[in-house]
């Protein structure tokens, strides 16, 4: 789940460097290199689509890459048709049990380049051996039919960078972060077409059945991090029946608001940054005092003294308050990489913006030459804005910012405004939010880490507890997300239930 703020929010669950995509090689004859779909009985607009055979060809280090075709608008699937990209390593057991698909989240997350990049990060060695294990990239997003906003980097730079005239939050400010949003939104829609009104969570879901079957496999077997969440939880609500062993991790509640999401992201971050504080205090090279709350408010401080007069960086942009936010959540996502916030911090104190800048680079992908390796911060942006709607009143962001600075001191403030990001969309959202209950489904686990910052644990129980057959597993430890993170119960748990389909008799508590 990618951080929400208000002229638009990116940090995805891994951000992977940007490699090239799949070069051509043989197979080897052990493995299948066209699906066979499962010949189910549909609709007979659909037919074409659920009887489409994949082509895999080889693209390097034993992965696989093939193409699917699915209908750029379902209730009309005779319209336009747009590309979904997929990577597979085949079982290495030989004999695998079907298909697992697997989602990053975001949204705008590529599993392409998870599968790609971060196979070992992703899945277990038991879940490799056991399953062909897939990764996609959803409608919109990277290597499928993708939603693009510009022609030049710089201008996402100056989107994403540049500071907005008038005091940070005033109304000047909020006029022109409504302005800035609303010509990006009218890029979005000159570049994209009519795919941008066609991004939605809904539509991702039936493409997702649509690869379940043309895969070979009677039931969906698929694991979810963070926003994957909410597709998995929405494929179970659309297709109960077709679902396997569905695992949700990093869970967030689908009966939230925009603003819901917001606050509790808000309280989350807040939180991993006052455990981060106190675990900095232990190491001679940190650069608050070991009071927390003294440290809390330093912090602050700092943020707004960045707003009275940002650090110009090397290459020319400015570090405001907005961008060093984006800099000290990057880190917050697991405590591994807590130094690197420490020198972030170090350096910012010291009026040295480059590393801080370097961190944010990475949070949106973009290198050291100013080009962006994906799409993900657009198709974060045009997903949610189909996804949630939300009340941009002048009298709604006050109520809003006044409630978020309560909740989160010292970081709500930099995560209010969120009602201007698609104020002026050019689609208006499709999707009501309420709780997913997916009768007559499989069993599923939802997974929840007690201090995630980025999907808060309130929101896994409040998933299981709305599903009719879900199961809650708790992580008792920092970070985003649980499985294949250390937690050797909560990997066994995970795996278990994919391969031998054990359910646990009630939450395991690792």
């Amino acid at each position: 789940m990618r951080l929400r703020r208000a002229a638009l929010v990116a940090a995805a669950l891994v951000i992977v460097l940007p490699l090239s995509g799949c070069l051509q090689s043989f197979l080897p004859p052990a493995v299948r290199s066209t699906s066979v779909p499962t010949g189910e009985t549909v609709a007979a607009n659909l037919e074409s689509f659920y009887t489409q055979q994949l082509v895999w060809s080889g693209c390097g280090d034993d992965l696989q890459c093939a193409t699917a075709e699915a209908p750029l608008d379902w209730s009309d699937p005779q319209r336009e048709t747009i590309e979904l990209a997929l990577i597979r390593q085949a079982a290495t057991s030989g004999t695998p049990i079907g298909s697992l698909l697997v989602n990053p989240g975001g949204p705008g997350g590529s599993g392409y380049d998870f599968i790609r990049d971060s196979l070992d990060y992703a899945t277990s060695e038991r879940l490799q051996s056991s399953f062909d294990i897939v990764g996609f990239d959803p409608r919109g997003v990277n290597h499928s039919s993708a939603i693009s906003c510009y022609d030049d980097p710089a201008e996402f730079d100056a989107f994403l960078f540049d500071l907005l005239p008038g005091e940070y939050g005033s109304d000047e400010w909020i006029a022109a972060m409504r302005e800035t949003n609303e010509r990006f939104g009218e890029g979005c829609e000159q570049h994209s077409g009519e795919l941008l009104g066609f991004v939605d969570t809904v539509s991702a879901a039936r493409d997702l059945d649509l690869l379940r079957a043309i895969l070979g496999d009677e039931k969906l077997n698929y694991l979810g991090y963070s926003y994957g969440t909410l597709l998995g939880a929405t494929y179970a609500d659309l297709y109960p029946t077709k679902t396997g062993q569905l695992v949700l991790d990093g869970a967030l509640d689908p009966s939230t608001s925009s603003f819901d999401v917001s606050a509790t992201q808000a309280v989350g971050f807040e939180n991993a940054l006052r455990a981060f504080l106190a675990d900095c205090a232990q190491y001679e090279d940190c650069p608050f005092s070991s009071d927390v709350d003294a440290a809390m408010r330093d912090i602050r401080t700092l943020l707004d003294r960045l707003d009275a007069s940002p650090i110009r960086n090397e290459d020319g942009r400015e570090l405001g308050s907005s961008s060093m936010t984006i800099a000290i959540i990057t880190p917050l996502y697991s405590a591994d990489t807590w130094p690197i916030l420490r020198q972030i911090f170090t350096d910012v104190k010291r009026g040295d913006a480059a590393y801080a800048f370097q961190i944010a680079d990475f949070y949106y992908n973009r290198d050291a030459a100013g080009e962006y390796g994906d799409n993900s911060t657009e198709a974060f942006l045009a997903i949610n804005c189909l996804d949630y709607a939300t009340d941009s009143s002048i009298e709604t962001i006050r109520s809003e910012e006044a409630e978020l600075i309560r909740l989160a001191p010292v970081l709500g403030k930099q995560l209010a405004y969120g009602g201007t990001g698609c104020a002026n969309w050019p689609y208006a959202a499709t999707r009501e939010r309420g709780p997913i209950a997916a009768p007559g489904s499989n069993d599923i686990l939802v997974l929840g880490t007690t201090n995630d910052p980025a999907t808060p644990y309130v929101w896994a129980q409040a998933l299981a507890e709305q599903l009719e057959n879900g199961h809650l597993v708790t992580y008792d430890g920092e970070g985003h997300t649980a499985y294949n993170k250390g937690s050797q119960c909560v990997n066994d748990v995970v795996d278990d239930f994919f391969i031998e389909g054990t359910v646990p008799a009630s939450d395991p508590q690792c």
